[in-house]
């Protein structure tokens, strides 16, 4: 197979420990074989769950660990049997760098469903050494889980896409959900909810965004675009509205009631969760039954609809509303996101941030 380079050193920003803080960390990328690219990362977004495995929060982090899985950068280096890119390509890598590649998702290209796929970071790669993500200098990774950025997109606005993003556009085109005038709710208005308004928006579907106040009602309908705001516990405007949405993507990360939303969805109404939640959730099966509906839910998306998601928003025009950092305040920017306090992505400037002394 051959390598490009051996023992290539690069900086990113790494977790020791639980206690989730981050501080530079210098260590050598895997070698680069030949379908392999190097990438010098432009911008990384922050997602929750950087959140959750900085701190150990599901019980399976390695440390050192830099985290990072929204990663827009510039091919410097391609493996010589690399065919999809070139030098000087804008790229992006989400949250897998590694699949089997002969199991039934893998074959039936939904490599996300692989049981031996491999983490951006916090992981091991095939070669033994552990997978490192986008708060760094540069990455290395195989060419079939880079995507092309389309020329015209901005890297901050790009970041956000590629998990957020493509997290709700698989949803809605793995079920047939894409085709115009079709009604849908939005469950949460975070960094996946907010992806979610933009994208249906753009699908021309009629979107009404359900939270449990009213605090984030101008924004969602006069910044984002949403047809409607409803408030959960607003009991009348429920039953006006029961029976009426073709699906709801369900967002909130924490445990909560399903009735409230079965009893919106229309017959044969999907509910499709996107919150990664550790407790089980209950619901009445008859709320499924007399109105065939379905609670579901799908893991980010594959390479194959990544690109198509990102062609889809050059089209359409969509654009994230991000908040772009340097390097040296990403640790105030993750205690920020744990408390919600960001509208509605951040991303950091890695080329324009000091990553050694910062």
């Amino acid at each position: 197979m051959g390598s490009l380079k051996e023992d290539t050193k690069t900086t990113g920003w790494a977790a020791r420990d639980p206690s989730g803080l981050l501080s530079p960390y210098t260590y050598t990328l895997r070698n680069t074989g030949a379908e392999d690219v190097l990438i010098k990362v432009i911008c990384c977004g922050i997602c929750h769950t950087d959140i959750h495995q900085i701190k150990n929060d599901l019980g399976m982090s390695n440390y050192p660990m830099v985290p990072g899985h929204e990663v827009v950068g510039e091919i410097m280096e391609v493996g010589p049997e690399v065919s999809k890119f070139k030098v000087g390509d804008c790229v992006g890598v989400g949250c897998l760098v590694g699949c089997c590649g002969s199991c039934h998702p893998c074959k039936a290209e939904v490599e996300q469903y692989c049981n031996k796929k491999i983490w951006s970071y916090n992981d091991v790669y095939t070669d033994g050494r552990p997978t490192q993500g986008g708060f760094a200098d540069s990455m290395v990774v195989h060419q079939k889980f880079v995507v092309k950025i389309p020329e015209g997109m901005s890297p901050e606005q790009v970041a956000p896409l590629l998990c957020a993003g493509v997290t709700v556009y698989s949803p809605l085109n793995h079920f047939g959900l894409k085709e115009s005038g079709l009604r849908g709710g939005i469950l949460g208005l975070g960094g996946v909810g907010h992806m979610g308004v933009l994208i249906a928006k753009a699908m021309g579907h009629h979107v009404t965004v359900i939270s449990s106040s009213d605090k984030k009602k101008e924004e969602a309908l006069d910044v984002l675009g949403a047809d409607d705001y409803l408030v959960s516990s607003d009991v009348e405007r429920m039953q006006e509205l029961a029976d009426s949405f073709d699906y709801i993507i369900d967002t909130v990360p924490v445990q909560h009631p399903l009735e409230p939303s079965l009893t919106l969805l229309k017959l044969d109404g999907k509910l499709i969760l996107m919150g990664v939640i550790n407790v089980p959730l209950q619901f009445v099966s008859p709320l499924l039954m007399i109105g065939r509906k379905t609670i579901t839910g799908t893991f980010i998306g594959s390479m194959k609809e990544t690109q198509e998601m990102l062609e889809f928003c050059k089209e359409k025009g969509v654009r994230s509303t991000i908040e772009v950092v340097k390097m040296d305040y990403i640790n105030t920017a993750m205690e920020r996101l744990a408390k919600n306090d960001v509208r509605y992505r951040f991303v950091v400037d890695v080329i324009g941030s000091n990553l050694e002394n910062e």
